[in-house]
């Protein structure tokens, strides 16, 4: 591997660099995947089945699973005391635009991986290339047979270099982005079913509220 690196040239350490990072984002995101799709759907439905039954004893369920995304969205609505239906709708779907960015966390990096590992792939290929031309010299090749054939390997390790850093950051990130668009489906599912639930908790209390006032 040492030899394979060393022929890449230059290029061969900033995609070292970015398959490092790749590497690091790709585990935390792994993780971060792996956490809520697993405990999710089992938390929402008890949530909202409590909800169902006893508003009030909700609110330490959502505390508990404060690490899930849609926990942290619903107390953030919840927040808003006495709120209607409609502004519970906006403060609802205000917390869900605030969370978004987290569950995008690091598509940035990604892409930017993704689209300059290949470039730096084609730089190394260049330079490979000016190498092994400027160690030709008319009549005289086969005396310069390592420096041309050292041009070219440099030329085709960084591109090779570049294509695996890309072509692996891509898989993963289109894993990421298939994870992301199932949970925001989710979220929206979820929100959903807990809105049409708190406007039946809101009109029972008001119309006990109205019944209070004519006793």
């Amino acid at each position: 591997m040492g030899t394979i690196f060393a022929a890449g040239g230059i290029v061969m350490w900033p995609l070292l660099g970015f398959s490092i990072l790749a590497i690091a984002l790709i585990a935390e995101r792994t993780l971060f995947w792996i956490r809520i799709n697993r405990r999710q759907r089992p938390v929402m439905q008890e949530i909202l089945r409590t909800y169902r039954q006893a508003p009030m004893d909700v609110y330490p369920k959502l505390r508990q699973n404060v690490n899930l995304p849609i926990a942290r969205i619903f107390l953030e609505a919840l927040a808003i005391e006495g709120a209607s239906p409609k502004q519970f709708h906006l403060a609802l779907a205000s917390a869900m635009q605030a969370e978004l960015p987290h569950l995008r966390r690091f598509n940035t990096v990604f892409a930017t991986i993704i689209s300059v590992a290949p470039l730096l792939g084609l730089l190394g290929t260049i330079l490979g290339l000016i190498t092994s031309f400027a160690a030709i010299q008319l009549g005289d090749i086969s005396s310069n047979a390592n420096a041309v054939t050292g041009g070219i390997s440099e030329a085709l390790v960084s591109t090779a270099a570049g294509l695996v850093v890309a072509i692996g950051t891509l898989l993963f990130a289109n894993l990421f982005r298939g994870f992301y668009k199932r949970q925001l489906a989710l979220i929206q599912e979820y929100g959903g079913q807990f809105e049409i639930l708190y406007e039946t908790h809101y009109e029972r209390q008001s119309q006990l509220r109205q019944e209070a006032l004519v006793r």
